[in-house]
Formats: C-alpha cells, sequence, structure tokens
C-alpha cells in the first residue's frame, strides 16, 4: 500500500466527517473510522475502537515496541466543522499549485494523515524499543470527548498533537471557560412598569461592565507567549414578546485564560463583577451557571520529545523551528493534565473552518518526514 501522505490525505478529505454537535445532520466519525481502522490493521497495528457515544468512535492504534522504550502517542482529530458554508465541493479533494483544498485539509486530516504515514515507516524501519500509538479522536471540534475517552484507557511517555501549526512547534495555548448569566426580571404588562422589572435592560448594567472587566484584563500582567486573559458576551436571549416585561435574559460568556487562570478563577471574578451590580443597581439580581471550560497549556521546553521534535525539525528545516503559543484551544491541555509531555506540530496552509480551506503539500510531505525520524529516535 501508498505510503504517501497527499494520497492518503485525499481519502480523508473525501469522507464526511462533519461534528453533528456543531452541523446537525452532520455524518459524524463512523465513516472515516472505519477507513482508518482498515488502513491501519493492513500496516500492522493493533487497533482499539472506543465508541462511549454511540456514532462518535475513536480509534487507537498501537505498534508494540519490543521493550525497554519510550512510548509515543500521536494524536489527530477525525472530525470537522460543517461543509454547508464550504465553497465548492468540500468532499472532492483538489491539488493546484502545490496545496490540496478540500474541508478538513488543513484543520486537520493533513495531521492525520502524516502521523498514520509516519508511524508506518517509522515502524517499518525495524524494531523499536518503546510503543508507537495513534490516537485518532472524535469531538474535537466540539468538546473533545473523544480523547477524554481515550485518556481513561490509555497513556504514554509524551505525545504530539498533528493540529496545524505552519511547520512551527507550538508550546504554548489558551484555555476558555463558559458561563451562562441569568439576569432576573419580572414578568408583566407593558403598560404596567410599576409591576414589572425589565431584566434586558438591567442586563445592560452587566453588559457594561463585562466590557469594562475586558479592560482590566487587557492592562493587567500579560504571559510572556500568550499575553493576557479575555472576556466576551457571545450568546445573549431575552423576552417573549413587545408588550411584555422580560422577566429573564441569558447571557453567554466566554473568558480565554492563560497559565495560571481556570474556571475556578474565573467563577470568582465573575461573581464579584455579579455582586457588585447587585449592590449598585436597584433591582439586579441573577443567576450564574457554569458549563464547558478548558485549562491553558504550556510545555516544558526541556522535556525530551519536545528537544527530539527540535532537533529534528531543524535538520528537516534548514533553520531552527519557530516556537510558538496560540489563542485557540487544543486536546495538548487534556494530554498534559493527564501527565503525558505533549506539544503540537501539524503542516502549513490556511482556511480552517473558511470557506476555502487548503493544505501546503510540500509542508505535508515535510511534516511527515520530521514525525517519521522524531517517532524513530524517540521509540528506539
Amino acid at each position: 500500500m501508498s505510503l504517501d501522505p497527499v494520497r492518503l490525505l485525499e481519502r480523508l478529505i473525501a469522507i464526511d466527517s462533519s461534528n453533528p454537535a456543531l452541523a446537525p445532520g452532520g455524518s459524524g466519525e463512523i465513516a472515516i473510522a472505519g477507513m482508518c481502522e482498515e488502513w491501519l490493521t493492513a500496516h500492522g497495528f493493533e487497533v482499539h475502537r472506543l465508541e462511549r457515544h454511540p456514532g462518535r468512535p475513536s480509534l487507537v492504534a498501537v505498534a508494540r515496541g519490543t521493550g525497554g522504550g519510550r512510548s509515543l502517542m500521536l494524536n489527530g482529530h477525525l472530525d470537522t466543522v460543517g461543509l454547508g458554508s464550504y465553497e465548492g465541493d468540500p468532499l472532492g479533494p483538489e491539488i493546484r499549485d502545490g496545496k490540496i483544498f478540500g474541508r478538513g485539509a488543513f484543520d486537520m486530516k493533513s495531521g492525520v494523515a502524516a502521523m498514520m504515514i509516519a508511524a508506518a515507516r517509522a515502524t517499518g524501519r525495524g524494531s523499536l524499543r518503546g510503543d508507537v500509538i495513534l490516537a485518532c479522536v472524535a469531538d474535537e471540534e466540539h468538546a473533545s470527548s473523544g480523547t477524554e475517552e481515550v485518556l481513561e484507557a490509555f497513556t504514554a511517555d509524551a505525545a504530539i498533537v498533528t493540529e496545524p501549526s505552519h511547520l512551527e512547534v507550538t508550546l504554548a495555548h489558551k484555555g476558555f471557560a463558559w458561563f451562562d448569566v441569568v439576569v432576573q426580571g419580572r414578568a408583566a404588562h407593558g403598560s404596567r412598569p410599576d409591576l414589572g422589572v425589565d431584566a434586558i435592560a438591567k442586563a445592560g448594567h452587566f453588559l457594561v461592565a463585562l466590557e469594562e472587566w475586558g479592560h482590566r484584563l487587557a492592562d493587567g500582567e500579560a504571559h510572556p507567549s500568550l499575553g493576557t486573559g479575555t472576556v466576551h458576551a457571545s450568546v445573549i436571549h431575552g423576552g417573549e414578546e413587545p408588550s411584555t416585561y422580560p422577566a429573564h435574559c441569558r447571557i453567554t460568556v466566554e473568558r480565554r485564560t492563560v497559565p495560571g487562570e481556570n474556571a475556578d478563577t474565573v467563577h470568582a471574578e465573575l461573581t464579584a463583577v455579579l455582586d457588585r451590580l447587585t449592590t449598585t443597581v436597584p433591582e439586579f439580581s441573577y443567576r450564574l451557571h457554569r458549563g464547558l471550560h478548558r485549562e491553558p497549556f504550556e510545555a516544558d521546553p526541556r522535556q525530551p520529545i519536545v528537544r527530539t521534535l527540535l532537533r529534528h525539525a531543524e535538520s528537516a528545516l534548514g533553520h531552527p523551528p519557530v516556537i510558538r503559543a496560540e489563542r485557540y484551544w487544543t486536546d495538548c491541555a487534556l494530554l498534559d493534565r493527564a501527565g503525558i509531555p505533549c506539544l503540537l506540530f501539524g503542516v502549513d496552509g490556511g482556511g480552517a473552518h473558511a470557506a476555502t480551506e487548503w493544505a501546503d503539500t510540500a509542508s505535508l510531505h515535510r511534516l511527515t518526514d520530521i514525525l517519521t525520524d522524531t517517532i524513530t529516535d524517540f521509540c528506539s
């Protein structure tokens, strides 16, 4: 079978794996997991299928080492965002001008193709002492239930997440915390202001305070590579009809966090903002609900996996790779929390979640070569 990452990427793009939690009616990971399972089994991997959530499978493929070596996990997600916003055929991979186009080409079926080919090449070179583990996971684009399920049953001495990074090495990224603030009013006929309390108008005071909170964060102490945390209102719902005072106004707040911050610290900050309003704004009251939250990530650059990949990347690129931090969240944080030292490294390209998406084919080949050498070195 071919060990060309571009050919494998074409096959992956052609399969709809849009996340149904984001795009109602999305196909999910069943078909793409089946294709990957067949490919990995044919290349000698021991394949485990995890499917706590029916229709949302993740795969863990293992090439057992001879013993006494370090194990390495490569992690990539199988799901994509929806297809509806894509201009052209999202499932029709097209190569032109050194780029391959299609939904997921950049985010991140290119990384999945590279890690599968690299693992097959590295294990085909001869016996490695350490295990090589491929985690092809579901649901990263929504709640990362796939990686969470994998980490309940599998571990490794180190990991590489092959999210796209323009062949630059990502050693830190932000986290996030979502909260729902329900500002409470009192329903009444629109002709009876003496009886009603306008929850939407009261929510306006909170929105002003939220903006001021954001300014304080921007002026605060910054992380060396990630800057400061941020906060914004992302969704607002309130009211029932024009002639009624609204009893409730729900505002969803997202707080992006940097190392040293987490959902608990954000909860305390947000509660302080809201409690101040209860003492300064007449008839202001609220309920607060904590939603999904994910921790920020910061790798130790002295870890062996970081040094190993940097060495092989420099050899392949002809110069030391750029070390960067990302504002978005990735599964690196879950791996790190599970005690697995990790980093992020992936292809060049663009258009993640956009109307046109592409990966640079030369960078895909280079990524595959770097991963192959890193696996061979780390697991020997």
